[in-house]
């Protein structure tokens, strides 16, 4: 593994850069000029759509007709008020990298790099794209059509389930397909001294609270993980008065297709007979979220190969249950081949600190492991795919 001092440097600042200039979906302008500032540094070519589109870079192999492959970092951030107190900060207030995708950034760049430095027999893609978050960004870079031209895609995420020096693989699904979903409850309102001449839409809010939290335990099989979470509940304008009408929002995630009709139609049978129930309006809304992520079996075992190339049979875990969060990189999977990879990244000697915390941050010595990674990852590809 290349973990010189100048390699690691150059991923330090190039993170630390980013991390000083986190943007929204589809807001990503600043980082965009980051990165085409240093991909033109390494003298890399690249094609860019625009504030709110990805870049595309190609660092082309000199033999001819080679196959190619793709990585990918996002671009985006999360609002929200940093509490790291690092001296790199964000100086863009109410919005932080929290999710490690500054990071991402710089071990591609830093994988791009080592690929300028000991070029491999392939063709690699550099997805940066815009809108993870938020927003399936990775269909701007779908819509280009450079899927056609690619073989597999290879993405990693940081995480703090794991310690610097590990690397989480797995076969098969890799996250949870991610729905969201709104219940809008409309009564009677009345006043609080008199509750038997108005329809009260805080009670049957919570009776649906309760009830909703049956459909995981009842409705799906219990050896496939499914999480139905409500985040938000809107009721009421006043202590004496009974609300009108009241708002529940929340999430189904689900990593089989079966268990996530059979949630969806038990929650729709629920908003209909609470309707009949309390002589309500009660009107439900599902908004399809990202697909689950899949790994290709061919691709995970490629990616397995270059952990234990990178960081030996001690640096690899294998995944015993799939993450309930949601990534868009499920698009990508679903045209082409490839595998998702989480890297570890906490100090062993350090707290456990959750993705999305306004005080995430990581130990940079991870960002070496990665693009050493990914740089291995290209090289054992270019004897694969032919």
């Amino acid at each position: 593994m290349n973990d010189s001092g100048e390699l690691k440097k150059y991923l330090v600042d190039t993170r630390r850069t980013l991390h000083q200039e986190p943007e929204l979906a589809f807001h990503e302008e600043k980082t965009a000029e980051l990165i085409l500032s240093e991909l033109n540094k390494l003298g890399i070519p690249y094609d860019y759509t625009g504030v709110g589109g990805g870049i595309i870079a190609t660092i082309a192999c000199k033999r001819p007709n080679r196959p190619s492959i793709a990585l990918r970092a996002e671009m985006d951030a999360l609002p929200g008020h940093e509490t790291t107190g690092l001296s790199f900060s964000s100086r863009n207030i109410g919005n932080v990298h929290a999710c490690g995708h500054d990071a991402h950034m710089a071990i591609v760049l830093g994988a791009a790099k080592l690929l300028k430095e000991k070029p491999v027999g392939i063709n690699v893609f550099l997805f940066f794209q815009p809108a993870e978050e938020s927003g399936g960004g990775s269909r701007e870079i779908i819509k280009t059509g450079i899927l056609e031209k690619t073989s597999a895609i290879f993405a990693g995420h940081v995480t703090h389930y794991y310690s610097v020096g590990q690397i989480m693989i797995g076969h098969g699904i890799i996250t949870a397909q991610s729905d969201r979903f709104e219940i809008n409850i409309t009564g009677k309102g009345g006043h609080g001294a008199r509750p038997q001449e108005a329809t009260d839409a805080v009670i049957i809010a919570g009776s649906l609270v309760n009830s909703i939290q049956t459909l995981v335990s009842r409705e799906v099989d219990p050896l496939h993980p499914s999480v139905v979470t409500i985040g938000q509940i809107q009721a009421g304008s006043a202590a004496n008065v009974i609300a009108e009408s009241a708002m529940l929002r929340g999430t189904i995630r689900t990593t089989l297709p079966e268990s996530r009709e059979r949630i969806t139609q038990g929650l729709q049978r629920m908003v209909d007979a609470f309707e009949i129930l309390h002589n309500a309006k009660v009107c439900l809304t599902i908004t399809e979220g990202y697909p689950p992520v899949v790994n290709s079996n061919e691709e995970v075992n490629l990616a397995l190969a270059a952990v234990k190339e990178t960081l030996g049979d001690d640096g690899v875990i294998m995944m015993d249950y799939p993450s309930m969060g949601s990534e868009d990189f499920s698009y990508y999977l679903e045209k082409i081949p490839g595998c998702y990879v989480r890297f570890g990244a906490r100090d062993k000697d350090k707290k456990f600190v959750p993705l999305h915390s306004p005080s995430f941050d990581i130990d940079e010595e991870v960002l070496a492991i990665g693009a050493n990674y990914f740089h291995t990852l290209s090289k054992l590809a270019a004897d694969y795919y032919v």
